[in-house]
Protein backbone atom coordinates (compact mmCIF):
# COMPACT_ATOMS: atom_id res chain seq x y z
CA UNK A 1 0.00 0.00 0.00
CA UNK A 2 2.66 2.35 0.91
CA UNK A 3 4.35 1.50 -2.33
CA UNK A 4 1.69 2.01 -4.16
CA UNK A 5 0.83 5.62 -2.59
CA UNK A 6 4.59 6.81 -3.56
CA UNK A 7 4.25 5.90 -6.74
CA UNK A 8 1.22 7.33 -7.27
CA UNK A 9 2.60 10.52 -5.81
CA UNK A 10 5.67 10.83 -7.83
CA UNK A 11 3.85 10.16 -10.84
CA UNK A 12 1.46 13.25 -9.71
CA UNK A 13 4.52 15.37 -9.17
CA UNK A 14 5.93 14.27 -12.51
CA UNK A 15 2.82 15.29 -14.15
CA UNK A 16 2.73 18.52 -12.13
CA UNK A 17 6.51 19.36 -13.43
CA UNK A 18 5.75 18.27 -16.91
CA UNK A 19 2.69 20.72 -17.00
CA UNK A 20 5.12 23.30 -15.28
CA UNK A 21 7.48 22.98 -17.85
CA UNK A 22 6.24 21.61 -20.97
CA UNK A 23 6.21 18.89 -23.00
CA UNK A 24 7.73 19.73 -26.60
CA UNK A 25 9.87 17.01 -27.81
CA UNK A 26 10.04 12.78 -27.67
CA UNK A 27 12.49 12.48 -24.15
CA UNK A 28 14.84 9.91 -23.25
CA UNK A 29 16.20 8.33 -19.93
CA UNK A 30 19.22 6.73 -21.26
CA UNK A 31 21.69 9.41 -20.61
CA UNK A 32 24.41 7.40 -22.61
CA UNK A 33 22.18 7.21 -25.73
CA UNK A 34 21.51 10.35 -26.24
CA UNK A 35 25.16 11.64 -25.32
CA UNK A 36 26.41 9.11 -28.11
CA UNK A 37 23.30 10.93 -30.30
CA UNK A 38 24.34 14.36 -29.75
CA UNK A 39 28.44 13.27 -30.92
CA UNK A 40 26.72 11.37 -33.97
CA UNK A 41 25.06 14.79 -34.90
CA UNK A 42 28.40 17.11 -34.47
CA UNK A 43 30.37 14.88 -36.04
CA UNK A 44 28.74 15.61 -39.10
CA UNK A 45 28.10 11.93 -40.46
CA UNK A 46 24.57 12.25 -41.66
CA UNK A 47 25.91 15.61 -43.96
CA UNK A 48 26.86 13.75 -47.38
CA UNK A 49 28.49 16.60 -49.17
CA UNK A 50 25.82 19.14 -47.69
CA UNK A 51 27.66 22.14 -45.74
CA UNK A 52 25.51 25.07 -46.26
CA UNK A 53 23.57 24.45 -42.68
CA UNK A 54 23.76 22.69 -39.67
CA UNK A 55 20.63 21.42 -37.37
CA UNK A 56 18.96 23.71 -35.57
CA UNK A 57 19.63 23.22 -31.68
CA UNK A 58 15.65 21.96 -31.64
CA UNK A 59 16.26 19.34 -33.72
CA UNK A 60 16.23 16.22 -31.47
CA UNK A 61 19.37 14.32 -32.05
CA UNK A 62 18.43 10.77 -30.65
CA UNK A 63 15.26 10.68 -33.35
CA UNK A 64 17.18 11.84 -35.92
CA UNK A 65 20.28 9.67 -35.31
CA UNK A 66 17.37 6.70 -35.23
CA UNK A 67 15.48 7.55 -38.27
CA UNK A 68 18.89 8.08 -40.14
CA UNK A 69 19.95 4.48 -39.32
CA UNK A 70 16.47 3.08 -39.92
CA UNK A 71 15.92 4.99 -43.54
CA UNK A 72 19.69 6.17 -44.83
CA UNK A 73 18.88 6.17 -48.52
CA UNK A 74 16.41 8.78 -48.04
CA UNK A 75 18.10 10.78 -45.87
CA UNK A 76 21.20 10.28 -48.12
CA UNK A 77 19.42 11.37 -51.23
CA UNK A 78 18.09 14.74 -49.31
CA UNK A 79 21.59 15.91 -48.29
CA UNK A 80 22.88 15.00 -51.33
CA UNK A 81 20.32 16.65 -53.55
CA UNK A 82 20.74 19.81 -51.25
CA UNK A 83 24.49 19.92 -51.44
CA UNK A 84 24.42 19.82 -55.55
CA UNK A 85 21.28 22.29 -56.03
CA UNK A 86 21.55 26.39 -56.26
CA UNK A 87 18.26 26.32 -53.50
CA UNK A 88 18.04 30.36 -54.82
CA UNK A 89 18.49 29.84 -58.29
CA UNK A 90 15.97 26.30 -58.83
CA UNK A 91 12.21 27.26 -59.86
CA UNK A 92 9.44 26.99 -57.16
CA UNK A 93 7.55 24.44 -57.00
CA UNK A 94 7.74 20.58 -56.62
CA UNK A 95 11.07 18.94 -57.54
CA UNK A 96 11.56 15.08 -56.91
CA UNK A 97 14.42 13.96 -55.73
CA UNK A 98 16.46 11.48 -57.92
CA UNK A 99 15.85 7.53 -57.88
CA UNK A 100 14.17 8.13 -54.50
CA UNK A 101 10.17 8.91 -53.41
CA UNK A 102 11.13 12.10 -52.16
CA UNK A 103 9.89 15.20 -53.39
CA UNK A 104 11.46 18.88 -52.46
CA UNK A 105 8.61 21.74 -52.26
CA UNK A 106 10.21 24.90 -53.11
CA UNK A 107 7.87 27.17 -51.68
CA UNK A 108 8.02 30.88 -52.37
CA UNK A 109 5.93 32.39 -49.95
CA UNK A 110 5.15 34.97 -47.05
CA UNK A 111 4.81 34.44 -42.96
CA UNK A 112 1.44 35.63 -41.39
CA UNK A 113 -0.03 36.30 -38.41
CA UNK A 114 0.45 34.10 -35.67
CA UNK A 115 -3.27 33.67 -35.01
CA UNK A 116 -3.88 32.59 -39.10
CA UNK A 117 -1.54 29.69 -38.86
CA UNK A 118 -2.42 26.35 -38.27
CA UNK A 119 -0.34 24.24 -35.18
CA UNK A 120 0.47 20.80 -36.70
CA UNK A 121 2.11 17.35 -36.43
CA UNK A 122 2.08 14.48 -38.51
CA UNK A 123 2.45 10.43 -38.15
CA UNK A 124 3.92 9.15 -40.94
CA UNK A 125 6.33 11.67 -42.54
CA UNK A 126 8.69 13.96 -40.71
CA UNK A 127 8.91 17.60 -42.14
CA UNK A 128 12.41 18.70 -43.09
CA UNK A 129 12.01 22.94 -43.66
CA UNK A 130 15.35 24.68 -44.37
CA UNK A 131 15.16 28.75 -44.80
CA UNK A 132 17.35 29.54 -47.29
CA UNK A 133 15.97 33.23 -47.97
CA UNK A 134 14.23 35.38 -45.44
CA UNK A 135 13.41 34.71 -41.78
CA UNK A 136 10.66 32.40 -41.04
CA UNK A 137 9.54 32.06 -37.22
CA UNK A 138 8.75 28.58 -36.36
CA UNK A 139 6.76 27.52 -33.26
CA UNK A 140 6.84 24.51 -31.04
CA UNK A 141 3.78 23.56 -28.90
CA UNK A 142 3.60 21.92 -25.00
CA UNK A 143 1.69 18.55 -25.49
CA UNK A 144 0.04 18.22 -21.92
CA UNK A 145 -1.87 21.56 -22.88
CA UNK A 146 -2.57 21.04 -26.63
CA UNK A 147 -5.58 19.06 -27.48
CA UNK A 148 -6.38 18.07 -31.26
CA UNK A 149 -8.97 20.07 -32.95
CA UNK A 150 -9.83 17.96 -35.70
CA UNK A 151 -9.23 14.75 -36.87
CA UNK A 152 -5.82 13.04 -38.27
CA UNK A 153 -6.41 13.39 -42.07
CA UNK A 154 -4.31 12.39 -44.66
CA UNK A 155 -1.22 12.50 -42.78
CA UNK A 156 -1.41 15.80 -40.51
CA UNK A 157 -3.65 16.99 -37.49
CA UNK A 158 -3.97 20.35 -36.14
CA UNK A 159 -4.49 21.94 -31.98
CA UNK A 160 -5.84 23.74 -29.96
CA UNK A 161 -3.24 25.24 -27.78
CA UNK A 162 -1.94 27.70 -24.83
CA UNK A 163 0.18 30.35 -27.09
CA UNK A 164 1.68 31.31 -23.88
CA UNK A 165 3.55 28.05 -23.34
CA UNK A 166 4.87 27.90 -27.27
CA UNK A 167 8.25 28.52 -28.35
CA UNK A 168 9.14 30.20 -31.36
CA UNK A 169 12.21 30.43 -32.97
CA UNK A 170 13.35 32.47 -36.01
CA UNK A 171 15.21 30.88 -38.85
CA UNK A 172 18.68 31.65 -40.66
CA UNK A 173 19.97 30.50 -43.54
CA UNK A 174 22.77 28.42 -41.63
CA UNK A 175 20.27 26.10 -40.11
CA UNK A 176 17.29 23.80 -40.90
CA UNK A 177 14.69 22.65 -39.22
CA UNK A 178 13.20 19.09 -38.64
CA UNK A 179 9.85 17.83 -36.86
CA UNK A 180 9.30 14.83 -36.40
CA UNK A 181 5.90 13.34 -34.80
CA UNK A 182 6.94 14.17 -31.64
CA UNK A 183 7.10 17.96 -32.32
CA UNK A 184 3.84 19.89 -32.83
CA UNK A 185 5.15 22.73 -34.75
CA UNK A 186 3.65 26.08 -36.16
CA UNK A 187 5.42 27.09 -39.37
CA UNK A 188 5.75 30.74 -41.25
CA UNK A 189 4.97 32.95 -38.35
CA UNK A 190 5.66 36.80 -39.07
CA UNK A 191 8.99 37.80 -37.85
CA UNK A 192 9.82 41.04 -35.85
CA UNK A 193 10.93 42.73 -39.43
CA UNK A 194 9.05 44.46 -41.96
CA UNK A 195 10.00 42.00 -44.80
CA UNK A 196 7.75 38.41 -44.09
CA UNK A 197 8.49 36.99 -47.40
CA UNK A 198 10.66 33.32 -47.47
CA UNK A 199 11.80 31.01 -49.34
CA UNK A 200 11.72 27.49 -48.03
CA UNK A 201 12.50 24.25 -48.88
CA UNK A 202 10.42 21.54 -47.34
CA UNK A 203 11.19 17.65 -47.52
CA UNK A 204 9.06 15.49 -46.18
CA UNK A 205 10.32 12.33 -45.23
CA UNK A 206 8.92 8.93 -44.30
CA UNK A 207 9.00 7.74 -40.88
CA UNK A 208 10.36 4.40 -39.91
CA UNK A 209 8.63 2.83 -36.92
Amino acid sequence: MKKRLLFLLLAGACLQAAAQTGYYTREFSDRKLVKASRKWLERGEWQNGFSKARPHHTVNATVFREQYQKNPEQWKALFRWLAQTDLLAISGGKHPIEGTSLVASVEDSQNGPLEKRNSESHYHHIDFQYVVKGVERFGIIDHVTSKPKDKYKPDVIHYNYDAKLARFYDSAPDEFFIFFPCDWHIAKINNDTDDQNIRVIVIKVDYID
